[in-house]
Parts: C-alpha cells; structure tokens; sequence
C-alpha cells in the first residue's frame, strides 16, 4: 500500500457531495482521495483524526480583506491580517487595493504590495487591483491590462468618495470606460456601489445617534449606484460584481438583471446579516461602515436573497483603522472612520445567526468557501474535492466563544463584534496539509490562473 504524506479522518465532513465521515488523503499539499468512512485503510506519514464534536470544512476564502500595508501598516498589516484569517478558518484571502500607500493601481503598487508581504504570509493572499480617475480615461486604460496581465484577480472602482486622497472615485463616464477596457481582456469589475449625488442630498452625519448616520447613507444611495452598474454591465458586458450589498430594497433590481442574463455577481458581509441597526448602542463607533448596517428586516430580506442565490457570497470587507480613528472617545458618528474589523469572526458570527434561523451549516460553509472562489476566480480552492488545495479547517460549531476584541489577532483591538457571544470556534487550519500555528509564513501569494 502507497503511503502518502497525511490522511484527515472525520465522521463529519462538508464535501460537495454532502456531509459525510470521509478519510480525506493529501499528498504535495493536495487533496489526492476523499474515501468514504472516517475508517478507509491508508497508510499515511502523518495522520489527524477529528473528535466527536468536530466538523472539518474546506479552508474559507474571504475575496474582500483590507491589508492595507505598506503605507498604512499601523492599521493592518499582512502578518497580523494572515495570522487573523487562519484562527477564522480563511486560508485564502484577496487583498483590497486602497488603504495602502500606494495603492494597487499602478504595476509599482502592485510591486510594492508583493515586496512587503513576502515572508509574511500565514495563508495565501491575492491581490485586486484599483480602477481609478488616473487609469480609466480614454488614453490610460493601458494600465489596467498590464495589471491584469500581472494576475490581479479583477478592478474595484468607487462611485463616490473612498475617503482617502489616493484613490479616487469615477464619474459615470469614467466608469463606462474602464469597464470597456476590462471586458476586451476579460476581467472583472467590482464597485463600491453609493451614489454621490444621493450622499450629498442627505443630512450630515455627526454626533453619537446611530439613526442619524444611517440617515446620511440611505438606501436609496446604493440603489441608484447599483442600477448604473447593472446598466454598465449589461452595455458592455463586463463582468460586473457589487461589493457588501446592504440594502434590501436593491434585491428586485437585482433579481431582474440576473434574470436577464446580465454578468452580475453580488455579495454581502457578516455584519450585515448578523447586526442591526436598532442595536447599535449610541456613540458605538466600531460598528460604522459604509454603507451603514440597516434595520432588522432589512437583515431578514437579505438572508432570503441569501437562501434564493440573488446574494451569490459572503465575504468579511475587514476594514480597520487605529483607535484613535474610530474616535472611541467622542463616539461622533460623522467623524469616525468607517470599517468594521471582523476577518476572525465571521464564520462563527454567520452560523451563529445562521442557526438560529434553521439555515445548515453547509450552507453557510459555501457561501464564504467554494462562492468566493467561484465569484473572485480562485481556483483550486473552496471544497474537500480531489484535486484541490489541501487547505482545511477544523470548525466545533458547538463550542461557545466569547468575543474580546483585545484577543483577537488583527493588529488593533478595536471590532464590532467585541463582548458578542457566538457559537461556533475553528480549531486548527490547514493549509496545503499543514497546521498554521502562530507563527507560520508558509503562505503564497497568488495570482489569477
């Protein structure tokens, strides 16, 4: 009998095929054989075998993680972010091209972003490159497809301010033509979807009241966005995905353009489907983001679209910042800074909430593994498959935990999740058959295949 590198035995597995015990065999960092029964003979160099309460899930790929690093390091940095993602079961993730300075927008900001993340690494990181005034006009586009020919995983544009200088935000027009450049070489175009227009018509922010920030981002903002990037796409036939859907109200315009055959993906986040807005205490600045958490129904109809496959993945949109950012001390809504920093929580926080709705694990496992993968175009990853990237989580969806931010590994103590009380805890991660233990760089930097 072959003995191969390690077999992963478990009575419960979440395979495409369904839950089921398996011996799942991995050789070079691959999965090689998904035998029936936690008991198949094979002889292996290494073996683990899950306890009782265990399920073992593919490894999670979060497709919308802020990094931030190099320029804003304070903030986040690949170490502390990789670190972070492994104790939440994400054993790929795709970095976001603003935040840092500079940002992924040009091939030196892509060379920048590689250069400092080398040797840091404790799961894989992909980048998304940044369509921007500067490289989105008529004779700069050129830029764009060198990036993409470099295997940056797509372009995110803003419709409206991002809130930093470096990366700005198209106008329609320019929209239109960097999503021309992007279908000719086939790539993708994710948005920020808010509409600057409707922002400047709404009150101000400011103070500590919840109500009166969600006030300032009203739904309609993200509807009117959404319905310029719908007719984007379906002009130009662009591979269109809108990032951390908020509003309910968007879902009918959404449903009509998939029913049309438009190129559209749609994704929402852990906070949005976990949180509400009627329980944001006053002055509870770590829970700002953009656009904002809504109102318990809103929730409601979000987890429908959910279920009914019009919301396509789950994706954490980590985004923080220093304390001091989110001016803690005032709790001025209008002031902070917008983020909501939670990669290490968020399979716990969905199956928390997803439990209590009667929505299965597996469900949940696939919206934020084999989704993503699918959405953001990261292949070999995302299910317990022969075939694929041995990269495994250990997951106890019993266990109680606690949440103190203070513990948490990203780099600044500061979540929206902090003092929550979620069922669910990952174990240990795998990636390519290996343990990430605190301090692995055994991650890869990955381009688009």
């Amino acid at each position: 009998m072959t003995e191969h590198a390690l077999v992963v035995r478990a009575r419960r597995a979440l395979t495409p095929e369904g839950e089921r015990a398996v011996s799942v065999v991995v050789d070079d960092g691959r999965i090689t054989g998904v035998l029936p029964g936690d008991d198949a003979p094979v002889d292996a160099a290494r073996e683990l075998r899950l306890a009782d309460d265990e399920v073992l899930l593919p490894g999670l790929v979060d497709s919308h993680v802020h990094v931030n690093e190099p320029g804003r390091t304070e903030w986040e940095g690949f170490a502390s972010a990789t670190r972070a993602a492994a104790l939440g079961g994400v054993t790929t993730l795709v970095d976001m091209p603003l935040n840092s300075v500079p940002p992924t927008t040009t091939l030196d900001g892509l060379k920048a972003k590689r250069a400092v993340a080398e040797g840091k690494l404790a799961v894989d990181v992909g980048f998304w490159g940044g369509a921007v005034p500067e490289n989105s006009g008529a004779d700069t586009t050129g830029t764009l497809a060198d990036l993409w020919s470099e295997g940056v995983f797509g372009f995110k544009a803003f419709l409206s301010p991002s809130g930093v200088d470096e990366f700005g935000h198209l106008s329609p027009r320019e929209l239109d033509t960097a999503a021309t450049a992007i279908r000719a070489f086939g790539g993708r175009l994710i948005v920020h979807a808010e509409d600057p227009k409707v922002l400047d018509s709404a009150p101000a922010a400011s103070g500590r009241d919840y109500a009166d920030f969600l006030a300032s981002r009203p739904d309609e903002a993200e509807n009117a966005a959404i319905a310029l990037v719908v007719d984007t796409a379906r002009r130009t036939g662009v591979r269109a995905h809108v990032l951390h859907l908020s509003s309910a109200s968007a879902l009918p315009l959404i449903a009509r353009a998939k029913e049309e055959g438009v190129p559209l993906t749609v994704e929402s986040c852990p906070h949005y489907l976990t949180l509400a807005a009627e329980e944001i205490p006053a002055g509870g600045t770590s829970y700002k983001c953009c656009p904002p958490i809504r109102d318990g129904a809103n929730r409601d109809l979000l987890w429908r679209a959910l279920q009914d496959g019009l919301i396509d993945c789950v994706v954490s949109d980590h985004s923080p910042s220093t304390p001091d950012l989110k001016d803690l001390d005032t709790g001025d809504f209008g002031t902070a800074w917008g983020g909501v920093a939670g990669l290490q929580v968020g399979l716990s926080a969905m199956w928390t909430e997803a439990r209590g709705r009667g929505v299965p694990l597996a469900e949940v496992v696939r919206w934020m593994s084999a989704e993503p993968a699918r959405v953001a175009g990261v292949v070999g990853k995302g299910a317990i498959a022969e075939g694929m990237s041995a990269d495994l989580a250990v997951f106890a969806p019993d266990e109680p935990f606690h949440v103190q931010a203070r513990s948490l590994a990203h780099r600044n103590p500061v979540s929206a999740y902090d003092g929550a009380d979620l069922r669910g805890r990952v174990r240990r991660t795998l990636l390519r058959g290996v343990e990430v233990t605190s301090d692995s760089v055994d991650g890869r930097m990955i381009t688009r295949d």
